[in-house]
């Protein structure tokens, strides 16, 4: 009895050290099968992370796609969601990604609409890809990086909403130091006796721009060819910019109209090369940015029209350019555009009469269908710079309006003029485009500055009929240099600073 009792004492143990053995076993064997789950689940996220080809499946793909209005890469998303604490590297780098670069990548952008006047609408809506990096020595580069790192808050900003403020820093060149500035806008040498007008600077209400660093931008545009398109307007524009850029060239030699040209209002086109930077600065007619045009009139005759539907011959000549800005607006002022009679024509269609806001839509929806299928948005950045504000009291501009007593800008917002309806017609044609589009939209930056135009100071060797009654031959249209169109060339590198 006690034998059979000890054999199953030690039977009962046995199977119970068995018992608890297999319990191990169980249970080490459930823990190493659920690492394996585990360690084959995260390899086989990383393998659709690295390889988000390698699936059609929409559910993965929406499973590791993230629904943010930023996209970010599978990659990101991934370790996003199994890393949380690396949101701030992940989100880093989608602020790099919102600037642009110009290296001819083959990967098209993605273009959006382009919505509203405010400046940080058309900033978020333009497609970027990642900054280029560049290297820069001396002191006015590496003051240029500085004013680079403070214009993260220029995304956000409609820095065409502001005032003038006085700065008696400015200009940012000499008066009477440049002499590619054309004499109409030579107020200095034409003896404007007052000097406030030069020292007045934009400063828009929600932030700040940096001063324009002309060293900086110059290195911005090495290898480039910068072009202005337009009117007599965007001709001031253009030599306000070459003037600035050249006054940082320590030798002036290196800086020249390639064709040598010294007279900036007989031709059509011009081209100031930078030749230690190897860029252009611009300059190419074009009035309406459509063709002018000329049909067979009566007994013999020719008779002038606007082709609202053929964009204007030479733009050939400048749609690889890297950076393209254009404008229109001043000569739709003009007696034919403005009444409209007998003068636009489309095909063969002239028509008998054409409201000329309609006009103006017209050759603009022509001009953007030109730029969408003509100008990479990859290789080209496309500026249109608005409409400039006129200042003619008592008569137009050929009848003898006047702002020669003007030596203060408008500072009550009441005296403004209302927004222009052309400049509404471009923006619901710039809404339609596919190709991202930045606005210089000046117009209301210039309607306070009655102040900053040649007036009677527009011409050195007046005639005698303009000696005798001056007040009669004014120019409130353009502006003279140095002045307002140092401005939109500070917002145009405010921009760049973004882009480039």
């Amino acid at each position: 009895m006690a034998d059979t009792t000890k054999h199953f004492q030690i039977h009962t143990n046995v199977l119970s050290d068995m018992k608890a053995f297999f319990s191990v076993i169980r249970t080490r064997r459930s823990v190493v099968f659920a690492y394996g789950c585990m360690l084959s689940f995260i390899a086989f996220t990383i393998f659709l992370a690295f390889n988000p080809n390698g699936s059609s499946s929409p559910w993965l793909n929406n499973f590791f796609t993230s629904n943010s209005t930023s996209e970010k890469s599978q990659y990101s998303s991934f370790f996003s969601y199994f890393f949380p604490n690396s949101q701030s590297s992940v989100d880093s780098t989608e602020e790099l990604n919102t600037t642009r670069s110009f290296n001819h990548s083959s990967e098209s952008p993605e273009r959006k609409e382009i919505v509203g006047r405010n400046q940080s609408d058309i900033l978020n809506s333009t497609h970027s890809l990642v900054k280029e990096e560049r290297n820069g020595t001396g002191k006015d580069l590496e003051k240029g990086k500085k004013e680079n790192l403070k214009t993260g808050s220029l995304k956000k900003c409609d820095i065409f909403d502001g005032k003038w403020v006085r700065d008696d820093s400015y200009p940012l060149y000499r008066e009477g130091s440049c002499s590619f500035i054309d004499e109409q806008y030579n107020c200095f040498l034409n003896g404007r006796p007052d000097r406030d007008y030069q020292k007045l600077r934009w400063q828009p209400n929600g932030c700040n721009i940096p001063r324009l660093n002309a060293t900086d931008m110059l290195e911005r545009l090495r290898g480039r060819r910068l072009v202005f398109v337009g009117d007599s307007l965007n001709r001031n524009m253009w030599e306000s910019l070459v003037c600035i850029l050249k006054n940082s060239i320590k030798n002036k030699t290196k800086v020249y109209e390639a064709s040598g040209k010294h007279e900036f209002r007989t031709q059509k086109f011009y081209s100031f090369v930078f030749e230690d930077y190897n860029c252009s600065v611009e300059f190419s007619w074009s009035p309406f940015l459509v063709q002018e045009w000329e049909i067979a009139g009566v007994n013999g005759t020719t008779k002038e029209t606007l082709r609202l539907d053929l964009i204007e011959k030479s733009s050939s000549s400048y749609k690889q350019a890297d950076i393209i800005i254009f404008n229109t607006g001043h000569w739709w002022t003009h007696e034919k555009t403005s009444k409209g009679k007998d003068y636009y024509q489309e095909g063969s269609h002239v028509y008998e009469e054409l409201n000329v806001v309609e006009a103006f839509r017209k050759a603009l929806t022509t001009w953007g269908r030109w730029v969408d299928a003509n100008v990479h948005p990859n290789r080209t950045l496309v500026f249109f710079r608005g409409y400039s504000a006129t200042h003619f009291s008592g008569g137009r501009w050929n009848s003898g309006g006047q702002c020669n007593t003007e030596t203060e800008p408008i500072k009550n917002e009441t005296y403004l003029e209302p927004y222009p309806s052309k400049m509404t017609a471009f923006e619901s044609v710039m809404r339609g485009m596919k190709t991202p589009l930045l606005y210089l939209n000046i117009t209301r930056m210039t309607d306070y500055r009655k102040d900053g135009h040649p007036s009677v100071y527009r011409k050195q060797n007046l005639t005698q009929e303009e000696r005798r009654s001056p007040e009669r031959f004014q120019d409130c249209s353009h502006w003279c240099l140095p002045g307002v169109p140092d401005a939109w060339n500070e917002l145009l590198y405010a921009q760049l600073l973004l882009m480039l």
